[in-house]
């Protein structure tokens, strides 16, 4: 049983489900779905439509390039079967994916991390500017208050992002 991938989407398409478009040329264009299939159609490029793997991948989303990858590909070479190399096969597959596991998560957490540090640089920048909306009417305009509310801003975020 041979799972292709998506043409448009990357998306796995197992036997007997979605669209096989074959081009004059013998071009074999598998799709998971007909919405990939009418976007393909309409000559979209994948990599500009949000919700295929190929944006995901060219935006920085997903982890691209990684030798874990290496492993998955395909050997055309007929190995004799023996029961000690499948076993030893099966443990390395296992371990392969243990590893592209916690190289995914990594990645994950640096992105997210790099979104909120720019997160907590816009808050304090709207309320520097935003000052006047804080204060109340009758206080002084000093300085003081202006830095100590910022101050007190930043040890909140500080607070937040150590729990």
């Amino acid at each position: 049983m041979r799972i292709e991938k998506c043409y448009f989407c990357s998306a796995p398409v197992y036997p007997g489900h979605g669209v096989m478009f074959v081009r004059n040329d013998s071009k074999i264009f598998r799709f998971c779905r007909s919405k990939c299939h009418k976007n393909f159609k309409k000559k979209r490029n994948p990599r500009k439509v949000r919700w295929t793997k190929a944006f995901r991948k060219s935006a920085g989303k997903e982890l691209t390039v990684d030798n874990s990858f290496e492993f998955e590909k395909r050997r055309n070479v007929p190995v004799k079967y023996q029961r000690e190399l499948w076993s030893m096969s099966v443990k390395a597959m296992k371990r392969v994916e243990e590893i592209k596991q916690k190289r995914q998560a990594r990645f994950i957490m640096n992105r997210l991390k790099k979104n909120k540090e720019l997160q907590t640089k816009a808050d304090i920048n709207e309320v520097k500017q935003n000052i006047h909306l804080i204060k109340a009417p009758h206080a002084e305009k000093s300085k003081k208050l202006e830095e100590k509310i910022v101050e007190t801003l930043q040890e909140d975020m500080e607070m937040a992002e150590d729990s």
